[in-house]
């Protein structure tokens, strides 16, 4: 009677079986022939070409190493921006009476993303642009293959999170409304933060040299440890009004929406399970922009301070953190993006989709509040 459950899942594991074998052979298959093709050329030759192959080699294992070890990577950093209650406002007087002495709060949405790229280019290697995750493997590239793409895919989503944050710094929150002028720091890290993520010191299109993409990124973190020490003295402005963080909310609600779609999209693409070679960059693309938002909006509920007391956001703030941080739980070893009815092969991009459309919720009911 169990004959047929039996056998069923002896095909299920003989496909699984088969699959990881071709897998591997195909892997495989340029270094055998090559090795074949090796061993029948002269010595000379064989020298020339062997200290290619180890030139190879050992930029495979730098690869490895750079894309397998996350150094500062920490699923609780946010903790680092959430304050007590009664922390004044960014950009409120603290101390001082005269101009010489007076002193201002910082704002943390400021420390929080200089401390996001400090955590992507000085803590870690910016894997886009470096040229052995460039060239793929053999011509095809990494993000089409399971192999050496998660860490880029989860600092490009840690990216776009600090890009849609400096665009609002410099259009709101870095300014009295918008008859004032944009503070020049905020504009030139805005801009450095727009550069290409893919840069090398050199590039074949457009051809010639060019300023690498980590260097630009170091300069925008630069920049924003500038706007906070002239924040801290008073003489620029940090706006912690109501509307400014009602428009801030819109924006990050759209940001994550689409990413959302992107997850929806190869959903829809694929039902290959545990074999979607793109499937892990699409989550590890959005796992990377919560990852800065969990940072950015605990950041806020500082500098947002006020406001958060004198409307009671408290209680669904902390509760939207807390299904932020639950989101960064979710780091399974191999990515699945089988089809959402199946119990055999898991959708880990439906679950990630579920938990961003939570944080899209709450957003969206804080938002409410603001505007009433």
């Amino acid at each position: 009677m169990l004959d047929p459950i039996v056998n069923l899942f002896a095909r299920i594991f003989n496909l699984i079986g088969q699959g990881i074998g071709w897998s591997i052979a195909l892997g495989l298959w340029p270094f055998v022939a090559f090795g074949k093709w090796y061993t029948k050329r002269g010595w000379m030759l064989k020298s020339g070409v062997g200290l290619v192959v180890l030139f190879i080699i050992a930029s495979y294992v730098y690869l490895f190493a750079i894309t397998q070890f996350w150094p500062g990577y920490d699923r609780d950093y946010a903790q680092t921006y959430a304050t007590e209650t009664g922390t004044p406002s960014a950009g409120t007087t603290i101390s001082g009476a005269d101009d010489s002495a007076k002193r201002c709060q910082q704002s943390s949405i400021v420390q929080a993303t200089a401390d996001l790229i400090d955590f992507n280019v000085n803590q870690n290697t910016w894997i886009p642009s470096t040229p052995f995750a460039k060239l793929g493997f053999f011509g095809i590239p990494w993000k089409n293959t399971p192999y050496f793409d998660n860490k880029a895919a989860f600092q490009l989503g840690i990216n776009k999170a600090l890009r849609r944050t400096t665009i609002e710094l410099v259009d709101r929150l870095g300014r009295v409304r918008g008859t004032s002028g944009i503070n020049q720091n905020l504009q030139d890290a805005r801009t450095s933060l727009a550069y290409d993520e893919d840069s090398w010191y050199f590039s074949l299109d457009p051809f010639g040299f060019r300023t690498t993409t980590q260097s630009n990124y170091r300069r925008a973190q630069k920049k924003l440890a500038a706007f906070n020490q002239e924040l801290q003295t008073c003489v620029t402005n940090f706006d912690a009004r109501p509307d400014n963080l009602l428009e801030f909310f819109d924006r990050i609600t759209k940001d994550i929406g689409s990413t959302s779609d992107i997850l929806r999209t190869r959903m829809e693409a694929s039902n290959m399970g545990w074999f979607d070679p793109r499937a892990d960059d699409r989550f590890w693309f959005a796992y990377g922009e919560l990852y800065a938002y969990s940072g950015i909006l605990a950041a806020a509920r500082t500098d947002f301070s006020e406001v958060v007391a004198n409307r009671n956001l408290e209680q669904i703030w902390v509760r939207t953190e807390d299904q932020l941080r639950s989101a960064l739980n979710l780091t399974p070893g191999i990515i699945s993006n089988g089809h959402e009815a199946s119990w055999i092969m898991p959708t880990h991009l439906a679950t990630m989709g579920f938990y961003i459309l939570r944080v899209r919720a709450n957003l969206v009911e804080m938002r409410d509040v603001l505007d009433r």
